[in-house]
């Protein structure tokens, strides 16, 4: 038989050792991609999270925050109102969308439980009436979360002029002071990164806006 020579040595010896290499490199990718999936699947929030109950009740919040910017966005006169207007329905919608799309994301009811339970309403961040630990009924939550009533909506659907004006600064600020001890509350009960990202969001926003709103009170010599 002819003498083997070194380069076919080599080439016999490469074979075996790239597949062994794919072999290995195809085990830690098997499992890298096991553990990122036993991670994902065990930080998936579940329905009674701090996270769930965030996207439900913030979605709430929103939505009455967009209706009422939309309201003074139309007949608002001043334009440092309408611009703060327009940026608070433009930024809050797109916020309750992601909110709603966690919650398809996770595999969850866009409703469940007593709205603000998720906040453990005996801490810190318990808001006034809340802290009995009893469940709030739908109506006493919104109040308690700085939203307007169906009367004080109503009140600005109807009012014009720097009455309009004045009503949703006061009606927005007291809605914005609602929205804050929520979002506080998940930054220290929640671990989802995209939900804490959105949470600190509005916890700087909305305090800017405040800052911004009552400043136009007293250009607008609002009284109260």
């Amino acid at each position: 038989m002819p003498e083997e020579t070194s380069t076919g040595a080599a080439r016999r010896w490469l074979v075996p050792a790239v597949a062994l290499v794919l072999i290995a490199a195809l085990a830690f990718a098997v499992g890298r991609f096991s553990t990122f999936g036993s991670q994902s699947a065990a930080a998936t929030p579940g329905t009674a999270s701090a996270e769930a109950g965030f996207s439900r009740d913030m979605q709430v919040h929103h939505a009455q925050a967009i209706e009422m910017a939309m309201e003074i966005y139309g007949k608002t006169e001043d334009e440092e109102l309408r611009t703060l207007a327009y940026d608070i329905a433009t930024g809050q919608a797109g916020q309750r969308g992601q909110m709603y799309d966690w919650l398809v994301q996770w595999g969850l009811p866009q409703r469940g439980g007593p709205m603000m339970q998720w906040m453990n309403v005996s801490d810190e961040h318990a808001h006034d009436g809340a802290a009995s630990g009893q469940p709030m009924s739908d109506e006493e939550a919104h109040a308690a979360m700085g939203m307007a009533s169906t009367e004080e909506i109503a009140a600005l659907k109807a009012a014009t002029g720097q009455e309009a004006d004045c009503l949703f600064l006061a009606l927005m600020i007291r809605h914005h002071e609602g929205a804050i001890p929520m979002a506080e509350a998940l930054l220290d009960l929640g671990t989802d990164p995209r939900a804490l990202e959105v949470a600190q969001a509005i916890e700087n926003g909305q305090t800017a806006e405040i800052d911004a709103m009552q400043s136009m009170q007293a250009r607008l010599g609002c009284s109260g």
